[in-house]
């Protein structure tokens, strides 16, 4: 019955992926919405508290609108028991620092077949947490780094300690070393003016500690301080000057995949329908009282699905979006 069971699941993945993306290309083709199947990926915010105070973060920043607060764990049960047999790829981040839930090692199960992330700023990977994230079939943990002195690095990551991070980084290296796993390690450097001429250095950081790195373009949330971030090497912007005002390069065409492939539920059950939503302005349901799959097929999604393929440039959180964007991380 178990192998049974697994051959089903190893089945409906793929199934539902070629779903999703027949549906996507159908809809895009067409103009009309068609949704077949679950999403392949999930966002999963744990909480929105954060540690640092970051000035183009929503969260760190003090921008954010919503409710504070940490998901509880049986709503994640739901949400897995739900979702997890379709689910190619789960992301247990969002906004605010993951690693500061007081439950957080309950939400690091090893859902078989489904590639599970988690991002930190590194401030809480102490021996025990390493060796704990090491052995928990995590596939893998982005680390935040972006500088490698203490000015520098502080610079955007305000209220941070580097050494605390490259240490963290270092006791996840080791435990991965130790305890022979599989989890992948990512250094995360989010280029801007300040940081940008120490690239070289924080490369070779992650080919001594044996990590994969991420040079990621930095979102501004604030006009007035675009001009104080934006790097010098015009390939690590996401934004161009037009008429005086800085723009995303995205021409925002009126398509998106992650309105039919990946969306986001918030700490208290909102789903919502991208990671750009950072405030929880499109709401397309609430978990506490709907299933998942009466909001993913329901009115307020087709509804938001349907003004994406007739004018997304006209969406607010779109104007931020480099999905698609090439050259460019988000």
């Amino acid at each position: 019955m178990l192998l049974e069971q697994t051959m089903i699941q190893q089945f409906v993945r793929p199934a539902n992926a070629l779903l999703a993306g027949y549906s996507y290309i159908k809809s895009t083709v067409s103009g009309k919405t068609t949704v077949n199947g679950m999403p392949v990926s999930l966002g999963v915010e744990l909480t929105n508290h954060c540690n640092l105070h970051c000035p183009e973060c929503s969260s760190g920043s003090g921008r954010m609108k919503r409710p504070r607060g940490f998901m509880d764990v049986d709503l994640f049960s739901r949400v897995m028991k739900e979702l997890g047999p379709y689910l190619c790829n789960l992301n247990l981040y969002f906004q605010g620092e993951p690693m500061l839930h007081p439950q957080f090692f309950s939400f690091l199960r090893n859902e078989k077949h489904t590639h599970s992330v988690v991002s930190t700023n590194g401030h809480f990977l102490d021996e025990e947490n390493a060796q704990k994230i090491a052995r928990s079939g995590l596939s893998k943990l982005i680390i935040s780094l972006d500088g490698v002195d203490q000015d520098t690095y502080s610079a955007y990551r305000i209220g941070g300690n580097v050494d605390t991070v490259i240490k963290g980084i270092k006791n996840v290296a080791e435990a991965k070393k130790k305890y022979n796993s599989s989890v992948e390690i990512e250094i995360q450097f989010v280029v801007n003016k300040l940081n940008e001429y120490q690239i070289p250095r924080v490369r070779e950081m992650a080919q001594r500690l044996k990590t994969s790195l991420s040079l990621k373009s930095m979102q501004i949330i604030d006009k007035e301080n675009v001009g104080n971030w934006l790097p010098v090497n015009k390939k690590f912007r996401r934004y161009r000057s037009h008429d005086g005002e800085y723009i995303i390069k995205n021409s925002l065409p009126d398509r998106c995949a992650r309105l039919w492939f990946n969306p986001v539920v918030t700490w208290d059950g909102k789903v919502v329908p991208c990671c750009f939503d950072k405030n929880a302005e499109f709401v397309m349901g609430d978990l506490n009282q709907d299933s998942f799959r009466e909001i993913w097929n329901g009115p307020k999604y087709r509804s938001f699905r349907k003004s994406i393929l007739s004018g997304r440039y006209m969406i607010d959180i779109c104007r931020n979006c480099t999905s698609g964007l090439r050259g460019v991380k988000y």
